[in-house]
C-alpha cells in the first residue's frame, strides 16, 4: 500500500500509485498530475481533456479502500492513454471498452451509500392527529405545523416504523 507515515492516502501517494499502475497495466508512463478532488460528488474520478490531469473522489477511497481506488485509476488511465494516442477514449467507443477489459478496469465504480441516502425521503408524523407526511427534504419542525390540525410535527428516525 502506498501511504505516507500517518497511514492516510494523500495527493503525493496518489500520484505515486497512478504512476505505478500506469507502468504495470499499460506499459506507459503517466506524465501529468493526479490528485484528490473532494468536491466530486457522483463520480469516482475524471480525466481532464485539456490538462490531461486525473482527479479522484476521496470519498471512494474512504468507503471502499485501495482496491476500488485502483479500479478508478485504471478506468481514468484508459481515457488518458487512449486520448493521448488519438484513439477512441469516450465511454461508448469500442477501443475504450476493449482497453477496459484488457486491463481489468471497471466500467462503472461502486455506488456510495451517501449518494443513495440523498434519494431517500424524510417522514414526519403529527403529534396530535398522527397524520404521516413524506417529504424529499427536511423541514424545520419549529416553524412548520400539521396542515390538517395545526399540531406539532415529529421527525421519524427510520421512516414509517418509528
Amino acid at each position: 500500500m502506498l501511504m505516507k507515515g500517518d497511514g492516510v492516502m494523500n495527493n503525493d501517494s496518489l500520484q505515486e500509485l497512478v504512476e505505478k499502475v500506469s507502468i504495470e497495466s499499460f506499459d506507459r508512463a503517466f506524465e501529468h498530475q493526479a490528485y484528490f478532488n473532494k468536491r466530486l460528488r457522483t463520480t469516482g474520478g475524471r480525466y481532464m481533456l485539456n490538462t490531461h490531469h486525473i482527479e479522484v473522489n476521496f470519498k471512494y477511497y474512504e468507503a471502499f479502500g485501495e482496491e476500488e481506488l485502483i479500479g478508478i485509476i485504471k478506468h481514468e488511465l484508459c481515457h488518458y492513454h487512449l486520448h493521448l494516442t488519438g484513439k477512441g477514449y469516450k465511454h461508448g467507443d469500442q477501443e475504450f471498452k476493449a482497453l477496459l477489459k484488457q486491463v481489468g478496469a471497471p466500467r462503472y465504480c461502486s455506488s456510495l451509500s451517501s449518494i443513495q441516502q440523498k434519494n431517500k425521503n424524510v417522514f414526519y408524523r403529527c403529534k396530535d392527529c398522527n397524520y404521516l407526511y413524506e417529504r424529499k427534504r427536511k423541514v424545520d419542525i419549529t416553524k412548520y405545523r400539521c396542515g390538517r390540525c395545526k399540531g406539532s410535527l415529529l421527525l421519524l428516525e427510520k421512516g414509517i416504523d418509528s
